[in-house]
């Protein structure tokens, strides 16, 4: 579970394109008019804007500038360090890829990162974002914030998310990079930060890093299905709960694991969990989770519910994984037809969404695997009591309420 503090190459081909500097989800409705209905003016009233921009081509990282570092291929790879940077008591060569700015054409009052990155050896990789605001002829520009410091292996370096370190622009709630006035931003930077032991042969590199801005507003009204209907994604079932009482150090299963539960079942699904995680701590059942939870705790968060950490694990195993808001179900219903099931975001109180598992909750990661043949949702829900009851069907207008209403639509992208 995590409180809820708070989408180039694409295996969608022409259902859904994700390239550079193209709006994913984007819904704007004009000013309203003299005479307009008051139906068009409730729709107005619950627009959400969202626009996810990814680095990931050759093309796209040539656009920046980079120091220390060089366009290999679709990455951008440590080489020729010029620079030293001491964290703790150790010394790392430096090399940094700062992308070009990204001006939105709407004000963003949030902005989520995410990466996908190798850190072979003693070497990790830091993420920093700062904002910028235009009004007439001025811009303000923010300062750099760390967002993270992250490494496939946690043995030698802690991965974690930084403190908040506001400044007159923004501010780091774990995932999320906040504006810190409610008239938002309008454009963003991203700075990645190649590090390796002083010294050592190891390459750190990234094969692509965006983000997903957005202006959420509440939504009450529910989407009609689509033409997916009757279609369900086979995707493995796993419990969170079975895993209570595991791995303190790593947040100690049950409830605190949905996240890297449902990160689980999605790259069993794919095949892509690596076959020394299901041997990983023998004597647990579908040890996989365990493993998933190591591979995703954030030591700053203290826990593993760090959406670009979940997606930073997935992208190491698959092409391309990313977090974005989606507008509501019909949004989702390409990737579904295209076989790619969804991680997705849902906060409820008592009663709100009838079947679930748990009476309510601040917020909560389950997978959405398709739709019945009236347009109700199927769920991979690890929040039941054991696999087997894992498999769920909720309601259209509940959940879409529950999915919407606080995390404005927050889901998980993970792509084979």
């Amino acid at each position: 579970m995590r409180p809820l503090l708070r989408t180039s190459r694409n295996s969608l081909a022409t259902l859904l394109t994700c390239a550079l500097g193209v709006t994913l989800a984007v819904s704007s409705v004009p000013a309203a008019q003299a005479g307009q209905s008051a139906q068009a003016a409730r729709k107005k009233a619950e627009t959400t804007q969202v626009r996810h921009t990814s680095f990931d081509l050759a093309a796209d990282f040539a656009r920046g500038s980079r120091s220390g570092a060089v366009v290999s291929g679709d990455a951008v790879r440590l080489r020729y360090p010029k620079a030293t940077r001491k964290l703790g008591t150790t010394t790392y060569d430096v090399g940094t890829w700062t992308s070009p700015w990204v001006d939105e054409k709407f004000a963003f009052t949030e902005l989520i990162p995410s990466w996908q990155a190798k850190t072979p050896g003693r070497s990790l990789v830091e993420v920093q974002v700062r904002l910028r605001t235009k009004s007439g002829t001025r811009t303000t520009t923010g300062s750099w914030d760390t967002v993270a410091r992250w490494t496939k292996d946690n043995t030698f370096f802690k991965r974690t998310s930084l403190a908040a370190q506001g400044d007159d622009l923004a501010r780091v709630a774990v995932d999320t990079v906040k504006a810190n006035s409610s008239a938002g931003a309008t454009g963003w930077q991203v700075k990645v930060v190649l590090m390796r032991r002083k010294g050592a042969p190891a390459r750190p590199q990234v094969t692509r890093v965006g983000a997903m801005t957005s202006k959420v507003v509440a939504r009450t009204t529910t989407s009609k299905p689509g033409k997916v209907v009757g279609t369900v994604i086979d995707v493995p079932r796993y419990s969170q709960m079975t895993h209570r009482g595991h791995h303190p150090e790593w947040g100690n299963g049950g409830e605190a694991w949905c996240s890297p539960t449902s990160t689980a079942m999605v790259l069993e699904h794919y095949g892509a969990n690596p076959a020394a995680g299901h041997a990983f701590k023998s004597g647990h059942a579908d040890a996989v989770v365990d493993w998933t939870a190591m591979q995703t705790y954030d030591h700053g968060y203290r826990g593993t519910g760090n959406w670009a950490f979940n997606a930073a694990h997935a992208g190491s195993h698959l092409r391309r994984t990313y977090v974005t808001r989606l507008a509501d179900l019909r949004a989702a219903e390409p990737f579904i037809k295209a076989g790619t099931p969804l991680i997705v975001s849902v906060a409820f109180a008592k009663g709100g969404l009838r079947g679930a598992p748990i009476s309510s909750t601040a917020g909560h990661l389950m997978v959405l695997v398709g739709f019945t043949a009236k347009g109700d949702v199927v769920v991979n829900d690890p929040a039941a009591s054991s696999n087997a009851g894992v498999r769920r069907t909720y309601d259209r207008a509940q959940f879409e309420k529950a999915w919407l209403t606080k995390s404005g639509g927050l889901t998980y992208v993970y792509e084979d």
